[in-house]
This record gives structure tokens, C-alpha cells and sequence, in this order.
């Protein structure tokens, strides 16, 4: 493990867990990569070459769009639009001063209602308190185009190229009825790359699918706020989140000797999100995979590398492993904020051929819990109550094993258990949509190994 770490930016470091030895012929080699972030947040969020926001928000440290659903059914219930509008100026009051901010209303279009003239305000305690009277204009009527929405953040975004971390909030509590969703792809491929963002759905008449599209691509979170009276609580979460980013567009590199090959790379926490198709060519043999913006976290990566078969005793790099952030200017050479190294060797020991990293091992198991509850809930939509149960069981089975209380404690709520270790189960009668629809949207959340 090596820290490279600059001045203004973050410390990073990164530790490699694997276990090295292969069997004679073997070619997969398998890491868990943990990078820790440290002073992040604590230095006011300014990413590297940014300074105080002038009388103008010249040095605007953040930006941050909130797009907030006003289509025809945020009025049923009323808590719906009420709801929204408190957690819109509950995240307004968290907005850092000096940080470039913009609220969208969307429907069929997508509309800002602050600051209004298709620019971003810099955040003060006057600009707050006009965004907030501005909310309070907020009515519910017309449809859901969300690619409208982010297409909207993206304009506004693009008005101060020299803010480095950009940051939406979307929030919505129905179905992308109104674009098709080759428009919605076509809008999200648009974006993806110029910010990031979370995303709520609100009651339980969205699609978790459209939602999950959005935050994977655009590298942020996806959850359930099942009653408009929680909202206002989980956007001051978000917003903390947001204002505690220091350092944006910070890379995975991964670098392979000749005839090696990376086969996936996945984040396996705090949550499960794969990124191999995401990589981009960064020169000979090696290529990026992006991690978004970065304050003080820490954050897990399984790296699966396919390597030239070797006889025993031979040892090679497998990979080299690098968190690199783009030069501010666009050009020039990236800074290299830390790097490690991931070892092949060779044995005919079969006692440590055969040895699993307890890290692979376990984010495996996490990997298989979250497609074991997706698989199980899907199938239980379709009617097989067979093959649910035995997915769901499945899950039990792992989240117990693995410690995963929280996962375990929304499975209860969906089935009853009756053995936890074999992951024996029975689907519980009259189990609400919330529930079903919490479990899923929140099953790629994962636990860290045990001590």
C-alpha cells in the first residue's frame, strides 16, 4: 500500500486483501481493494485549486440541483407535495454558504423555480429564504419526464464549469409515464459523467428499476421513503452527504501485465454496484473505473484479474492498482492519490491454494444476497412461490451468516423464519407493498467483515 497524498486534497489509502497462492494452472486472481478518504470533510469541501466563494460564488466550492416531482399525483395524498416541499427546504437550510444551488420543479417538463433565470444562486441566508418562498408557489399538475429532469440539472450544471463537485437530489413518487424510455436511457448517457445523484422514490407507485438506472449511472443512492413525513429527515441526510465531498471524479485504475485482463470490477460497500462496463482506455494496458466524489468514507472494490496460467514457483504483479484524479485544467498528468498491488504466486501447497480471503469470501456472499432478494421478489411477482422461497431463504442464510442485521430485519418483514442458519422460510401472508418494495430497493446495502 502506498499514500501519495497532495496538499488540499484528502489522504487515501489503499489496502489490498487477497489470498495470492494459486493452484498450478489456475489463472483467476481475486482482491477486495478497501480506500479510505480521510480529512474530506473537514476542510470545508473545497476540491483541489478552489478557493473562497467571492461576492459572485466565483470559487463556488459544491453545486447542487434538488429536482423535486410536482406531477398530478403529488397532490393524492396532499402529504405527498407537502411533504416534498418541507424536505426541499429542509435541504435548502443545509446548504452550506457559498455553495451554487438550483430547485427544479418536474413534470412532462422540468421548470427551475430558483433561482429561476437559468443560472445557479450561491447559497447565503438570503438566497436560502427566497428558495424557500419559492417553494411554498410549488403546486402538483402534469406528468413525469425524468429524463427531462436531469437533462434541466445538466444545463444548469454546465452554467459553472469551474465547480468540480455537482451533486443532484430527484425525487418522484410515480412511474416515467410521460418519455419513452429509450428518451430516459438517451438522457441518462447524456449526463453520465457531469454529476452525481440520490434519488427517492416517495409511496410506493414508483418503479425501482428507472430509480436504480439513474443513481448507478450517475453514481449516487437509491432508497424508499414509503411516508411523505420522513422525507424532510432523509434530505438533511443527503445534503450532509453532499456538503462533506471535498475531492470530485477520482478514478479506480487498474493496470495488467501483457496477457492479463481484468475481468469485473464491482464496489462491494457500502453498497453492491458493478462498474465493469464503466471502464474507460487510460493508455497501455490500463483503464479507469470512476468512483464519484469522495469526503471522509471509506468504500470497498472486488477486483476479479484473469492472468496467464504459470507453473509452480512462479510469482508475477498481477494488477496495479491506483486512485488517480484528472488534472483541474483538462490536460497534463493525473494526480496519483495512492496505489497497490495485487500478487499472483504459484504453489503445489494445497492448504494455501485452497484458502479463501475471508474478504472475497464474504462480499461474495454479499454479492449473492442481493441478487438472492431481487431473484426471490421478482419471482414471488411472477406467481412462483417455489422459487421464491428458495431465494429468499437463501438470503436469510447469508445475512444471518454474515452478520448483515439490517438486510435481516427487512427479510423478517416479508417472510417468517423458521431456520435461519439452513435459510428455512415461509412467505408471510398480506405483506405490504412498502415492505416488499423497502426490501428491494435496499438489498444491495452491505455490511463490512466482521473483526
Amino acid at each position: 500500500m502506498a499514500t501519495l497524498a497532495k496538499p488540499n486534497l484528502p489522504r487515501f489509502d489503499v489496502d489490498i486483501f487477497q489470498n495470492e497462492f494459486l493452484a498450478d494452472g489456475a489463472r483467476e486472481v481475486n482482491a477486495i481493494v478497501t480506500v479510505t478518504a480521510t480529512g474530506g470533510g473537514t476542510s470545508g469541501g473545497r476540491p483541489l485549486g478552489i478557493t473562497d466563494a467571492g461576492p459572485q460564488g466565483a470559487g463556488a466550492s459544491a453545486a447542487v440541483v434538488i429536482m423535486v416531482d410536482c406531477s398530478g399525483s403529488m397532490d393524492y395524498p396532499k402529504t405527498k407535495i407537502n411533504g416534498a416541499r418541507e424536505a426541499t427546504a429542509a435541504a435548502v437550510d443545509a446548504l452550506r454558504d457559498g455553495v451554487a444551488f438550483a430547485v427544479v420543479a418536474g413534470t412532462h417538463e422540468a421548470r427551475d423555480i430558483y433561482p429561476g433565470d437559468g443560472t445557479l444562486a450561491i447559497a447565503s441566508a438570503t438566497t436560502r429564504g427566497h428558495a424557500k418562498e419559492a417553494l411554498r408557489r410549488l403546486t402538483a399538475a402534469g406528468g413525469t419526464a425524468m429524463g427531462t429532469w436531469l437533462a434541466k440539472a445538466d444545463k444548469l450544471f454546465l452554467t459553472r464549469r469551474d465547480i468540480a463537485i455537482r451533486h443532484a437530489i430527484l425525487l418522484t413518487d410515480g412511474n416515467n409515464e410521460h418519455e419513452s424510455a429509450a428518451d430516459l436511457e438517451r438522457n441518462i448517457e447524456r449526463v453520465t459523467g457531469h454529476f452525481t445523484a440520490d434519488c427517492r422514490g416517495v409511496g410506493t407507485d414508483w418503479r425501482i428499476d428507472e430509480l436504480r438506472k439513474i443513481s448507478s449511472a450517475l453514481l449516487g443512492t437509491v432508497d424508499i421513503v414509503a411516508e411523505p413525513g420522513g422525507l424532510a429527515d432523509d434530505f438533511r441526510s443527503m445534503m450532509a452527504g453532499a456538503m462533506g465531498k471535498q475531492v470530485a471524479d477520482v478514478a479506480l485504475r487498474i493496470w495488467t501485465p501483457a496477457n492479463a485482463s481484468v475481468k469485473f470490477v464491482k464496489q462491494v460497500a457500502p453498497a453492491v454496484e458493478d462498474l465493469t462496463a464503466r471502464r474507460a482506455e487510460a493508455g497501455p494496458r490500463a483503464g479507469d473505473y470512476p468512483t464519484g466524489s469522495w469526503g471522509d468514507e471509506s468504500r470497498d472494490y472486488h477486483v476479479c484479474v484473469e492472468v496467464p496460467a504459470a507453473s509452480i514457483g512462479n510469482e508475477m504483479l498481477a494488477a496495479r492498482i491506483s486512485l488517480v484524479l484528472p488534472p483541474q485544467s483538462g490536460g497534463g498528468t493525473p494526480e496519483v492519490l495512492s496505489q497497490g498491488l495485487v500478487k499472483a504466486v504459484w504453489t503445489d501447497d494445497l492448504a494455501s491454494s485452497t484458502r479463501i480471503s475471508p474478504q472475497v469470501a464474504h462480499y461474495t456472499g454479499q454479492a449473492e444476497l442481493a441478487s438472492s432478494i431481487q431473484e426471490g421478489l421478482e419471482a414471488h411477482r411472477a406467481g412462483d412461490v417455489d422459487t421464491a422461497t428458495a431465494k429468499l431463504g437463501a438470503a436469510v442464510r447469508i445475512a444471518h451468516a454474515t452478520g448483515n442485521e439490517g438486510t435481516y430485519k427487512l427479510l423478517q418483514k416479508v417472510v417468517d423464519v423458521v431456520d435461519a442458519k439452513e435459510g428455512t422460510v415461509r412467505f408471510r401472508k398480506n405483506v405490504s407493498e412498502a415492505d416488499s418494495m423497502t426490501l428491494e430497493t435496499r438489498s444491495t446495502k452491505t455490511v463490512r467483515v466482521k473483526k
